[in-house]
């Protein structure tokens, strides 16, 4: 995030108090309008999952072929979160937005009408690219406008609006596949069901990109391109008048003593990178490398294959997705009472249980003649409980908490290249689990007991490296951070 005099995310466009802002309401409607990107995030990430058999069907490719192309927008992603930040100090943080949106639009359509599996590859990589610039842009939007004493609950807005937008995909795909008889049968204009999955993302991507045009630009970016009397006016909605030019002030004598941030920002004078790079970047490997996604991406599959049938499949992962929701709010509500690293700590241990619990119910399975494991009886049912649960101490814990921590963690002067960075892990993390799942199908047990061990790591990497930031002053914080040699434990 590279490119201006303008870091991402800096706290100095934020009120000196919380009693300077007139309205909250107006810090939540702005945040819930930015999260938006987060929801079109989620259903161009989960849309997949009720067309995965069908693509492999009609375009008669082999499982690696399969996962290349479940997991091809996971590239775009890593590709976007790399360059959303330069971008967006180059143009402004709406005009990301409402590229985001057109991005995914051109992905909808392209994805619907393709005939044959590249084309499939190459736009589901178009709406990838809109994943990854909504996954940097919206926190970063949201570090800017948020009161301090609600940052880490308007912060979690993102992940609320993901697994919205993932809960959404799974009821569609299921209404879409119920309409037809099924996910690779005709319904509308002689495309077939799946095809309309991909389709239905054009209404979402266009409320977003029209929602847009509704949000102020980021008073911080106004500020850094001399835009002094619009930037009072934003701040002014923001913040009433209480201490308004003493915050300009403070936005104009950050920028006049800052560098211009680059990826260099990120080595120590003394040499190396700041240790905290590398606890956002763990964080973000460690989020995905539970293997959330494979929960998300292929559950449909998954559970057909221990005995489902296709309509149940899809029910059953539509009741994984409200699950999801529900759980994340319970983050949001906590997240400011108890505090990040807790949350975080919490939902390693349930993460870990429940999948050392499904990687032992999958290594006994019988495997069918056709390769595929059986779970009859009650291994089936726990290991659907088991899911369900892991999905509750994911949704409670490192989904939403990891985001806020990646909005708030980095020091301002290394905050939007060190933001671009981790965001660019957890797309390459993502994309590797993703891909390399289809190949695993016939060794479940393998699988869930990596995953399984994942989740004991990333409860171990919290309690080492991961500082509590709830409570802790921005500035308190980065001037600590900056003086570490490499990362400590918090107490």
């Amino acid at each position: 995030m590279a490119g201006s005099n303008a870091p991402v995310g800096d706290e100095s466009s934020l009120p000196i108090a919380d009693d300077d802002f007139s309205s909250g309401g107006t810090a939540v409607r702005i945040a819930s309008v930015a999260a938006l990107g987060g929801l079109l995030f989620g259903y161009d990430s989960a849309v997949i999952n009720g067309a995965v058999d069908s693509i492999q069907e009609d375009f008669g490719i082999g499982n690696a072929e399969l996962g290349f192309a479940v997991a091809s927008a996971l590239l775009g992603a890593a590709a976007g979160a790399m360059t959303a930040g330069r971008i967006a100090d180059m143009i402004g943080r709406i005009s990301v937005m409402k590229i985001a949106a057109v991005l995914f639009l051109v992905s909808a359509f392209g994805t619907g009408f393709a005939h044959e599996v590249w084309s499939v590859v190459l736009f589901r990589i178009v709406g990838g690219i809109g994943v990854g610039v909504a996954s940097v842009i919206a926190p970063a939007y949201i570090a800017e406008t948020s009161p301090p004493r609600i940052r880490g609950r308007l912060g979690s807005l993102q992940q609320l609006a993901i697994v919205l937008g993932i809960f959404a995909s799974f009821v569609v795909n299921w209404l879409l596949q119920w309409a037809a008889g099924g996910p690779n049968e005709v319904l509308w204009f002689g495309l077939d069901a799946w095809r309309w999955m991909f389709l239905a993302m054009a209404l979402p991507a266009i409320v977003y990109g029209v929602l847009a045009f509704t949000i102020p630009e980021s008073p911080r970016y106004l500020v850094a391109s001399h835009k002094i009397p619009e930037a009072r006016r934003v701040l002014s909605m923001l913040l009433g008048e209480k201490n308004l030019e003493i915050t300009i002030d403070r936005i104009k004598e950050t920028l006049e003593r800052e560098d211009k941030p680059s990826l260099r920002d990120l080595k120590k004078p003394t040499g190396g990178i700041y240790g905290i790079v590398w606890v956002g970047l763990g964080l973000s490997i460690f989020q995905q490398f539970v293997g959330i996604n494979v929960i998300f991406y292929y559950s449909n599959v998954l559970w057909q294959a221990v005995g489902f049938s296709a309509d149940e499949s899809a029910v059953y992962t539509v009741i994984t997705s409200v699950i999801n929701v529900l759980t994340t709010l319970i983050a949001i509500a906590l997240i400011d009472k108890i505090g990040r690293k807790p949350l975080l700590l919490i939902g390693s241990s349930g993460m870990a249980v429940t999948l050392i619990t499904m990687s032992v119910i999958f290594a006994n399975a019988t495997v069918g003649p056709d390769g595929n494991p059986s779970l009859p009886g009650a291994s089936g049912v726990i290991a659907l409980i088991a899911a369900n649960l892991f999905v509750v101490a994911f949704g409670m814990s490192w989904g939403p908490v990891v985001w806020v921590l990646l909005g708030e963690m980095f020091p301002n002067r290394i905050r939007a290249a060190a933001l671009g960075i981790a965001a660019a892990g957890q797309w390459a993390a993502n994309w590797l689990i993703t891909v390399t799942f289809p190949g695993l199908r016939e060794h479940l047990g393998l699988a869930y007991g990596f995953y399984g061990l994942c989740a004991v790591l990333s409860g171990l990497f919290v309690w080492r490296w991961v500082m509590e930031t709830k409570g802790v002053s921005l500035e308190d914080m980065h001037g600590e951070i900056l003086h570490q040699h490499s990362p400590k434990a918090s107490t």
